[in-house]
């Protein structure tokens, strides 16, 4: 019997409220943490109770060399000037490929809160690397 390959994928897919941004290669802060409030046992000095308060999400990181999908992400940003709403986010984990899905995280209210474009300095022969961070309020 043969076992699936582990997720081992280098590109994500971004879907912005059913927009595709394109592929990127860094993805960081996909998580929740669950705010924990402790309660000391009345008379019983052995137990602590541990009360969930909240949970939280951090923001979203991603991150891609600069490509042609890099004007989707201005055509974007140009449209926040008339009104910034908040919408849902797909994340989809795909193969080196590209074509077969690992695995997909979908967001809600999600919200585009920096894009830091490439730096260009003709003394060093980097990359042209674009990055943007979303918040969002928990997976869907």
């Amino acid at each position: 019997m043969s076992t699936p390959d582990p997720g081992t994928s280098v590109h994500f897919r971004l879907q912005f409220t059913g927009v595709d941004l394109g592929v990127f290669t860094t993805c960081s802060g996909l998580g929740a943490q669950v705010e924990v409030e402790q309660r000391p046992e009345g008379g019983n000095n052995g137990f602590v109770w541990q009360l969930p308060t909240r949970v939280s999400y951090p923001n979203v990181t991603m991150t891609r060399g600069l490509t042609a999908d890099s004007t989707k992400i201005a055509a974007y940003l140009a449209s926040l000037q008339q009104k910034v709403t908040r919408g849902t986010a797909q994340i989809t984990a795909l193969t080196a490929n590209l074509q077969s899905p690992i695995a997909t995280w979908s967001l809600r209210e999600v919200i585009l809160v920096r894009w830091s474009g490439p730096s260009f300095d003709p003394g060093r022969s980097e990359a042209a690397v674009e990055t943007i961070e979303i918040a969002h309020h928990g997976f869907i």
